[in-house]
């Protein structure tokens, strides 16, 4: 039977009934809520209901099947709060934590409310943590979606935005200060226009997965901004909700995604599954730690008090466990049929392959993806690398799956910034990567294309700085990557240098053209449109701030790098020719490689140290994959000429087999991109120094 707490005098539920072992989580019928909890090693769980005023009634869950331990309660409706406590052996030599002095979070909690507090009681065996904690809050799951329905758009025609919730919307003038960082904030439709205006199909959003501020942050003044710290996988952050309502973010995240998806905008989100915000063994006891420690991380052999950390954040999650990959599947169904998201990154995937040591891309939890008839129909991205031995594996992943590039990235910004011997490779990943994509299957698509991302330098800082300049973060300038691969363009950081200043805007449009116009799926970081900066600091993952946020005047001042991505989308958009489905080779001519001379490029020129200027022909009558109904696709043909030396270069035209007239598509020396001139097949062009050229065939 209930019984109430002897400290509280909260009175108990008038009744318990046994419940069901699924769904797991705290579950609301219509009727009443069904309570489940998994623990191998618990003798005993007890559910706690936390009042208004913080007392507590706690339910000895008296029903267990298969460890899961569970109960009905027809009187708990939505708002209730609670947590779990779990009895059982505290030896973490043995790696057995349990402590019901804890409150616990619900792994399977789809909202969270209150905050962590800095307090022994979080960490120390025996003091009781209520008070101090976040509380699950039982939610209503009916949602009006109304005619809702997910775009389903092809990698081919996919354009990635990768954004924060909160630094995209803080400084919009347009979204009202109450809705700024939120998701209604993200909904606006001032953002959702601006993402329309450039083109843009998807947005990636940075956790909202609800996380874990480290406390070693919060006393220097500082939060963990980016989020990827994870305490909760089926819960949007709370912090990100307009409303103060316990179970406000859910609503506000399904009202958020259907505006998206109104305007033909998927959702992807970026997910956290290879560690969790509990940290090493000097970490909090949140949730996972105190109910099953052992089932849920991955410990050291023979020193089970301490954790494998192939992510560098303290703990990484045990994919050996089934219940570690249940909760793992349950959330990726969860979002997708319930809060209606299209796709997944998957922060350090690596991680989630590791079943023994060895990164296995034949692992069980890839193994369950492919089966499960509903994760495995989304967008599946991989960010193919972990801090672990072995951890690179771009390239490796299987065939449902694709993959931030970070070869691309690589060898983009080494081009731009001149490297030698870059030719060859630089080809192979315009063209979409297909020594690392087609052997499994794969296609062009499977490539996600970026040149920055939130972890590194903006554009505008990676042509502006040498070196990481991560002062503001307190650790001594120690963090964050120190090889960038970018180049200040003659002077290291800030400067009135009209030269200078010209070449770094030039060489942010050379490299956001790249991008846009190789093969493969291109994804643009947010505020790149405009010169986002972050001051030369590549790792704001604490600074939650202007400094990490999008600065929404600079719409305004760089007006006219706005208009060039938009530019360069809308090519990308408009030309099938540059958004191949299958892999450029299979039709002869359909592609063809120059050098500035005008003559096909043979393997000497490939191998040149010194060559950094080469042209490409893609022929739109030559498209061998036919559109979504089987009709023959044609499209105008263009010539792009790289030019990554500090000099103009003259580029021949390629004969009257090629064309008779070309016109100009898009000029990385234009501010804007726009140009008018007009070629004969017998012209030679001056391609401005560390400049890109597209010419359309007109005839």
């Amino acid at each position: 039977m209930p019984t109430p707490d002897a400290s509280s005098g909260a009175v108990s539920p008038p009744a318990v009934w046994p419940g069901t072992a699924y769904p797991l989580g705290a579950t609301y019928d219509g009727g009443g809520t069904n309570f489940s909890v998994f623990s191998e090693v618990a003798t005993a769980v007890d559910l706690c209901l936390i009042a208004e005023d913080g007392a507590e009634t706690r339910v000895r869950l008296d029903e267990v099947d298969g460890y899961v331990w569970h109960a009905y309660l027809p009187s708990v409706s939505p708002g209730q709060r609670y947590g779990f406590r779990v009895h059982g052996p505290y030896d973490p030599d043995a790696g057995q934590r349990c402590d019901p002095s804890k409150l616990l979070l619900d792994p399977y909690g789809k909202a969270f409310d209150g905050r962590f507090a800095n307090d022994p009681s979080l960490y120390e065996f025996g003091r009781d943590s209520l008070g101090h904690t976040m509380t699950g809050v039982v939610i209503n799951p009916f949602f009006d979606w109304g005619a809702d329905r997910p775009p389903n758009r092809p990698y081919h025609e996919t354009v990635i935005y990768e954004a924060h919730v909160k630094g995209m919307t803080m400084s919009h003038p347009e979204v009202p200060p109450e809705l700024r960082g939120t998701y209604a904030g993200l909904a606006h439709p001032a953002i959702i226009a601006h993402l329309k205006s450039l083109g843009v199909t998807a947005i990636e959003l940075m956790p909202v997965h609800q996380f874990f501020h480290d406390h070693v942050l919060l006393d220097q003044g500082l939060r963990n901004y980016w989020g990827y710290n994870s305490i909760g996988y089926l819960a949007p952050h709370q912090e990100y909700s307009a409303r103060s309502r316990a179970d406000a973010a859910v609503t506000e995240f399904k009202t958020m995604v259907r505006a998206m998806h109104a305007e033909g905008i998927e959702v992807i989100l970026d997910v956290v599954y290879n560690h969790t915000g509990e940290g090493n063994h000097l970490g909090p006891v949140l949730s996972l730690r105190g109910i099953d420690n052992a089932a849920y991380y991955r410990l050291v052999d023979g020193e089970q008090a301490h954790y494998m950390d192939y992510t560098g954040t303290g703990n990484s999650l045990n994919v050996r466990h089934p219940h570690t990959l249940q909760l793992i599947m349950d959330s990726l169904r969860y979002w997708i049929l319930d809060m209606h998201v299209d796709g997944f990154r998957f922060d350090l995937a690596a991680t989630l392959a590791r079943e023994l040591h060895d990164v296995d891309r034949l692992s069980t939890f890839f193994d369950l993806v492919h089966q499960d008839p509903v994760v495995s129909q989304v967008k599946l991205i991989a960010e193919p690398w972990d801090v672990g031995e072995g951890g690179y594996q771009v390239g490796n992943f299987p065939s449902l799956w694709t993959e931030w590039n970070g070869k691309y990235r690589d060898t983009v910004r080494d081009y731009w910034r001149g490297e030698p011997s870059a030719l060859g490779e630089f080809a192979s990943r315009l063209t979409g990567s297909s020594d690392l994509y087609e052997s499994t299957g794969r296609r062009p698509g499977a490539s996600i294309n970026f040149v920055t991302a939130h972890d590194g330098f903006t554009l505008r800082d990676l042509v502006s700085y040498n070196e990481k300049h991560n002062e503001a973060n307190g650790e001594g300038n120690r963090d964050g990557e120190s090889h960038n691969r970018s180049w200040n363009c003659g002077v290291e950081g800030p400067t009135d240098d009209p030269e200078i200043l010209a070449l770094r805007a030039r060489q942010q449009r050379n490299l956001l053209a790249t991008l846009v116009l190789s093969q493969g799926t291109p994804m643009l970081s947010h505020g790149d449109e405009f010169g986002r900066t972050q001051q030369g600091n590549n790792n704001v993952y604490c600074q939650d701030s202007p400094l990490a946020w999008m600065d929404w005047s600079l719409a305004e001042t760089n007006a006219d790098l706005l208009a060039f991505t938009r530019r360069a989308v809308a090519l990308r958009t408009a030309h099938p020719v540059f958004r191949r489905r299958r892999f450029l080779g299979s039709v002869p001519g359909e592609i063809t490689w120059f050098t500035p001379a005008g003559t096909e490029m043979t393997t000497e020129d490939w191998e040149s140290g010194f060559g950094r200027s080469l042209a490409v022909y893609l022929d739109g009558d030559g498209i061998a994959e036919p559109g979504p109904r089987g009709e023959r696709i044609t499209d105008d043909s263009f010539l792009l000429c790289f030019n990554a030396h500090d000099a103009p270069i003259d580029f021949a035209l390629p004969g009257p087999d090629f064309g008779d007239r070309w016109s100009v598509a898009l000029d990385c020396a234009a501010a804007t991109g726009a140009g008018e001139a007009v070629y004969s097949s017998a012209a030679t062009v001056s391609v401005a120094g560390h400049c890109l050229l597209v010419l359309r065939r007109t005839a």
